[in-house]
């Protein structure tokens, strides 16, 4: 008996009007797309206001994200819908205001820092699997899970602080709220509006984002007054708080490092619970590459950094799971000057879609795209498509600076689980399907039954 795909949103069928188009991409954008987006290299969507091409063919994405970045800044169209949350943060900004913001938070995550931090991430695990311990045996919505534990290895690597901490807690609880009434676009992303006319946001959505700003401004006004006494703790809030920028000599002020810290929470926190619950529920789907992973997580006995290295295919499983379920689905970059892509003259002003979900399950690229395989990564295919189809991240100058900072922290917690406990799935409960958000999620959750192991 073969082994079951896993799940996956069905296509969208037919031709459909912009209106039913923008309906439709409002409840979920993966669902939104037509089939032929798996096949394409280049495809065109047309409005009455602008022009929108996706792209699959590597040497496209290429150019657009690693050889001329700057010829292709990120759309404003997608910041209309995250700006009341993020203001002007490194994930919104281009040219110059970006350049200098990499400039003074890239430091932070270079050379030992990932080692510095290490332990922290540690701590949130074993948290974690605290938390956990108190539901084993029960059928539980594992997003709720992994969404804990990521908050919890922000809070405490980037402010010293459990997720226990009064403001930590209280900044989670609003964020949960905010990223499921927060759609990835609002209207301003199909119709140009002038900057006076109101953006139609919820109203739960701006109260949420106001209420999380103001935490955090709470957090970055009290970090500022320990570094001003000199006792504040070498973390990631400090190291990047206290960064010079070479080239202006400024540092950060207030305001701005507000808008930083909620991008690396949106960052740092969504995408790192996304992927680890969609692997968590590949584990549940498919036993034998579960026990694999406890075996190997047996290594695991102390908070050993070195230990990481030791753990290939945990990190070959969760490798593949963000293939298949990338947890930021769909970038958007605008082109500055006339392009000419495949015999297709592009005006100025144009939106370029790079697509980590299609680009990951393109059916021209990779072998068995909708099939979970995570030996594909020793293969030349996949080393092939690893280097040119694969983006979890982004790719190029603005790939995303916390990449491995990810990667540890996810492989981490996956391991940890997995060597005390066995992941199953709830049978009466229906297959989870992956719907967009802030991030790509289950439309209905993803429910799983935590046992303790022997």
């Amino acid at each position: 008996m073969s082994a079951p795909l896993p799940p996956k949103p069905p296509a969208r069928e037919g031709r459909v009007s912009l209106r039913q188009y923008a309906k439709l991409f409002r409840q979920d954008l993966l669902s939104a797309q037509p089939q032929r987006l798996y096949r394409a290299w280049m495809a065109e969507f047309r409005t009455p206001f602008f022009r929108s091409y996706l792209l699959n063919q590597p040497d496209l994405v290429k150019t657009v994200l690693k050889d001329r970045p700057d010829d292709f800044p990120k759309s404003g169209r997608v910041s209309e819908g995250l700006r009341p949350l993020l203001g002007n943060s490194v994930f919104l900004t281009n040219g110059e205001v970006w350049k200098r913001q990499r400039r003074i938070i890239d430091p932070a995550f270079e050379g030992g820092r990932l080692r510095d931090t290490y332990p922290a991430m540690w701590d949130a695990a074993e948290a974690s699997l605290a938390r956990i311990s108190t539901v084993a045996g029960q059928d539980i919505e594992v997003e709720e899970i992994t969404s804990h534990a990521a908050a919890d290895v922000i809070f405490r690597t980037l402010f010293s602080i459990p997720i226990e901490h009064e403001i930590a807690s209280q900044v989670f609880s609003e964020f949960r709220d905010y990223q499921r009434t927060q759609p990835i676009l609002n209207i301003a992303a199909f119709v140009p509006l002038p900057k006076w006319m109101p953006r139609f946001f919820r109203k739960s959505t701006k109260d949420a984002a106001k209420s999380i700003r103001g935490l955090i401004t709470q957090l970055t006004e009290a970090r500022m007054a320990e570094i001003k006494a000199g006792t504040a703790p070498d973390d990631l809030a400090t190291k990047i708080m206290t960064t010079v920028d070479p080239e202006t000599g400024d540092t950060f002020t207030a305001e701005e490092m507000v808008d930083q810290v909620a991008i690396f929470f949106l960052a740092g926190h969504e995408t790192s619970a996304s992927a680890l619950a969609w692997t968590l529920f590949l584990m549940a789907l498919y036993p034998d590459w579960q026990e694999r992973l406890a075996e190997e997580a047996q290594a695991l006995q102390s908070c050993d950094f070195a230990d990481v290295r030791k753990l290939k295919l945990s990190r070959d499983v969760f490798r593949e799971s963000l293939r298949l379920y990338p947890p930021v689905p769909m970038m958007v970059r605008q082109n500055t000057c006339p392009e000419e892509f495949r015999d297709r003259e592009i005006k100025t002003g144009s939106q370029m879609v790079l697509s980590p979900w299609h680009l990951h399950r393109h059916e021209r690229l990779w072998d068995n795209p909708d099939g979970f395989d995570p030996t594909r990564w020793d293969t030349e295919n996949g080393k092939t498509c690893q280097r040119d189809a694969y983006m979890p991240f982004s790719a190029g100058s603005r790939v995303c600076t916390g990449a491995g900072f990810a990667m540890v922290e996810g492989v981490l917690i996956l391991s940890m689980i997995l060597r005390d406990f066995k992941v199953e799935r709830v049978e009466d409960r229906a297959e989870p399907m992956p719907v967009a958000h802030l991030t790509v999620r289950s439309k209905d959750g993803i429910w799983l039954r935590f046992v303790p192991r022997a």
